[in-house]
This record gives C-alpha cells, structure tokens and sequence, in this order.
C-alpha cells in the first residue's frame, strides 16, 4: 500500500456519535480558506446544481469511515479497530480514486514534525495517535505507505480540499486538514466499544450472524455500518455519512450503509481476538436480530473476555461522560485525543504523554516537563479499565468542554462535573 500527505492537528469531534459529527477544528488557526456559509445543502441531497465546490463536496458526498480489525498478523491495541481511511464516494457507490497526481506527498512524519507545521497546527498529537491507531499490515509496507496510500488515493480527491479553496504558502495544507479529519472522525467511532456494550467481545470459539452483528452495531451507535469479513473472519467496518459544507469543518451526517454494502457471510462469523488479547472463552453463537448474550452450546474454564485485564503500554484516556479525552497535558477536552504510554502493572505505573511525565499537582492532574511522576492505579470495569489515583477512580472539573475549550481535571468530586477517566 502507499500514501502521502502532510498533517496537522487542531480539535477533535465530541459528539455523541449517532448525532451529526461537527468538526470543532479552527479553520482560521491554521490556514486561510474559503468561508462557507450555513445553508449549503447536504452532499447527495441537492435539488440544484452546485457550483462552489469548496463548500459542498462532489462528486464525492457520500463519505465512508474506514476501520480495520486486524489479526493476523494483529495490528494495533487489542482493544480497539484501527484506522483504514475516509474516503469520498460518489453517491450513487461508485468512486474515484488518484484524483490529482501532482499533490502527492511522502514521508508523512517528516511533514509532521517540521517547524512550521507545528506551530501552525500543533501535529505531534495527531501524529502520535496515527502511529498507534493507523496500522498497517506489515505483510503490505510500513504504517508511512498506507499513510500516503490513502492520502494519494482518496484524499486528493476531495473537491472541498482543492488547493484553490485554500490559499497558504504552506505545502501541504490540504493534507494537513485531511488527517485532522480522519483521525477526529474515527475517534467518535469506537467499533470495539460498540460490541463490547452489546456483549459481543473478540473470541475464538464464538461465532455470529451478520444480522445480530450489525443489530448490535445499530443499538450502540444509532446507525448501521457496512461489515466486510475475510472468508469468516470479521475484519472490516465502513460508517457512512453525507457531508454539509467543507471537509475542513462542516458536518457529518451518519446515514445506515447501502443495503447489499456488507461482504460476510450470513452466519458463521467469527470476531477473532487480536495477540495478546482474551479469548479461550465458551464455544458460543450469538444469532437473531438483537446484541444480546450470545447462547451457550458447550463449556470450557476460560475467562469470557472483556478489556479490563492488563494494562495496555500506550492508549488514550476517555471521559466516561462519552464527551471528549485527555489532551498532552492532562486537561479534559473535545480536540484530538492524547496518546499516553504507561509503565509499569494496573497495581501501580506511571504515565508520560508527548508534553512530559503525568503526576497530580494542587489536586489537578498535569503532564509536562516539569512535573513529578505519580503513581496510578488501574481498576477494572465491566470490560474497562478506570484510571485511580490514590485509590479513587473518582474525578472533577468545573463543566464539561465544548469545542476548543479545555477543562482541568482534579482528583476527587469537589467540582461541579464528575467523571471516571477510561484507559
């Protein structure tokens, strides 16, 4: 595979994800661009003939969130899908592909990580998050190649993305916002969570039928996604949305994926456990049209799965709330979420994000270079694990965020707004 393009990084979308995806990023922080206005019509939905195409997307408005499930060889967290693309079908399923030759780029990281890309946009973050959740098969390349495969291939074929709809001396502009977008877009879309609420978690033994799989997807996120599987084996999710306004910004409007848009079988299907993940569980089957438990038809002495075990050696760190995440340093908000590493066991570790080590200071959780480590715990949930400190898993602050705010986090329940933090 290969791709390329450059990136930055701006805010991320907080909503619930059955509600339309509003992108909070700042246009104007980081290159000037066409204004649009709040009456454009809906991609696919247009009664007229559109002609500012910097502001409605065509002929590629039915937009599709792409997510792998990779096991083998498995590819990252064990607790999460990760990142395939965002790609601009046409609205009546076909595609375009390789759009503009001349605006491929490579070597994303570098883009990434140059001076004037991060004091426009602030990339690391982004970047940081690329390297744990947009993974490639590395029977196929390096994460780099599917980067620039993507970009190449779909992203250069955004109308809304058209360099004449932004005007910058920075190269790369256009790729920057692509790869906000993707990664903003993908973290409002927790297939593994999905299941996982529905009671259908990755094992060996249990297999499903597609419509309880896609029942259970519905009940959780509020719309249907496309599934593709790999002879029987669960590998692929595509969320469908149209667009209104600019990719940069505008809104993302979820819809349920085209029938005849899934490629598994009708029964049969097996959601794997990635390496290192649980499994061993009771050969079950799960069928019908609902996401319940699914039916147990032999035994066996293993655990039953779930994702609050052992602690994971990087991740994100979510509101139990369902708005926001952590940010680099440790505040609470709806931009792009932090990537932390931890080391040491749920019993007691430390953390670490790009600004700096993580600790608690006058009652508020902080991350930077001046800070003294903490010690944390991590308790388990049902199927998650609870960030604690001094053995409490309960946390505060004055409101939840919006848009680009950012809200300090505090131990304990003396602010006005509580919240649990997820590993």
């Amino acid at each position: 595979m290969m791709l390329s393009a450059v990136v930055a990084i701006a805010s991320l979308l907080a909503t619930v994800p059955a509600s339309p995806l509003v992108s909070h990023l700042d246009a104007g922080s980081l290159f000037g661009r066409t204004s649009c206005g709040t009456n454009t019509p809906l991609s696919c939905h247009n009664t007229t003939k559109q002609t500012n195409l910097c502001c409605f997307e065509s002929p590629g408005g039915s937009i599709l969130q792409t997510q792998f499930w990779d096991t083998d060889p498995s590819t990252g967290p064990t607790n999460s899908w990760t990142i395939h693309g965002l790609w601009p079908d046409h609205c009546d399923n076909s595609y375009s592909e390789n759009c503009d030759p001349s605006r491929y780029y490579s070597s994303i990281t570098d883009w990434l990580t140059t001076p004037q890309i991060l004091e426009n946009a602030g990339a690391t973050d982004v970047l940081s998050y690329m390297q744990t959740y947009w993974k490639n098969d590395p029977d196929d390349g390096s994460d780099e190649e599917l980067w620039e495969h993507e970009w190449d291939t779909h992203g250069t074929c955004y109308s809304t993305l058209e360099p004449s709809c932004i005007s910058s001396s920075v190269q790369g502009q256009d790729a920057v916002y692509f790869f906000t977008r993707v990664v903003n877009t993908f973290q409002t879309l927790n297939t593994y969570n999905f299941l996982s609420s529905q009671g259908i978690t990755p094992s060996s033994s249990t297999t499903h039928t597609l419509s309880s799989l896609q029942s259970a997807l519905t009940a959780a996120y509020g719309f249907t996604p496309a599934l593709t599987c790999d002879g029987s084996d669960l590998n692929q999710a595509a969320y469908y949305f149209n667009l209104q306004g600019s990719l940069i910004d505008g809104t993302l409007l979820p819809y349920n994926a085209p029938s005849g848009s899934s490629d598994c079988p009708s029964s049969g299907i097996k959601y794997l456990p990635k390496s290192g993940s649980g499994g061993g569980a009771p050969t079950t089957t799960s069928s019908g049209s609902g996401g319940g438990s699914p039916t147990t038809t032999s035994s066996g002495s293993g655990p039953t799965g779930g994702s609050g075990g052992s602690l994971p050696s990087k991740g994100t760190i979510e509101s139990s709330t369902g708005t926001g995440c952590l940010l680099s340093y440790g505040t609470w908000s709806t931009q792009t979420c932090a990537t932390f590493t931890y080391s040491g066991s749920t019993s007691a570790f430390t953390m670490t994000s790009s600004k700096g080590k993580c600790g608690v200071q006058s009652g508020a959780l902080t991350c930077g270079s001046g800070v003294t480590s903490g010690t944390f715990t991590a308790v388990s949930s049902g199927s998650q694990l609870l960030l604690a400190y001094q053995g409490s898993t309960s946390f505060s602050a004055d409101a939840v965020p919006s848009g680009e705010t950012q809200e300090t986090v505090y131990t304990g329940t003396s602010y006005s707004k509580t919240l649990s933090l997820v590993l």
